[in-house]
């Protein structure tokens, strides 16, 4: 059994600024609140691999890995994967971002498989990303919707 997600939101702003922003993974920590901070370790054309390190959950740990990304702004698509898998036997993430009349419509899809000996199985962890997915898409949508209104304003 393998776990799936997919979420999307809308976000009122143009294609460039949405990209630019949720790409921009040195800022990560001030557009998601999950996490603590972000190292780059590895940059080549459009592949970076980086070490992302969370906030302490509600028991105190402190999680971290290190992912690849490669993003190809052509087709409005990334492609993640984690290097150091963790509680994970694999974690691959998808972004995709689409042009509407009203905005940008992004959306993260993951598919991944939990190792025997992690402390949550599939479904557990599937239940988690969705719950979580929603409340981080929100705040990037109103983070860059904000950005997009004071840019309007200047």
């Amino acid at each position: 059994m393998t776990g799936h997600t997919d979420n999307e939101i809308l976000i009122k702003a143009p294609l460039d600024l949405v990209w630019d922003m949720t790409n921009d993974l040195e800022n990560w920590p001030n557009l998601f609140s999950e996490y603590a901070s972000i190292e780059v370790l590895q940059r080549n054309g459009d592949t970076v691999t980086f070490r992302l390190t969370m906030h302490p959950d509600e028991n105190g740990k402190v999680w971290s890995w290190v992912s690849e990304r490669e993003t190809a702004r052509d087709v409005r698509t990334v492609w993640a994967r984690r290097v150091e898998t963790g509680p994970f036997a694999f974690m691959n993430i998808r972004w995709e971002y689409e042009e509407e009349p009203e905005g940008t419509r992004m959306r993260w899809t993951q598919d991944f498989e939990m190792k025997p000996d992690a402390p949550v199985d599939d479904a557990g962890m599937t239940e988690h990303i969705n719950r979580n997915s929603k409340i981080q898409m929100e705040l990037i949508r109103d983070k860059i919707e904000q950005r997009a209104r004071a840019r309007v304003e200047a």
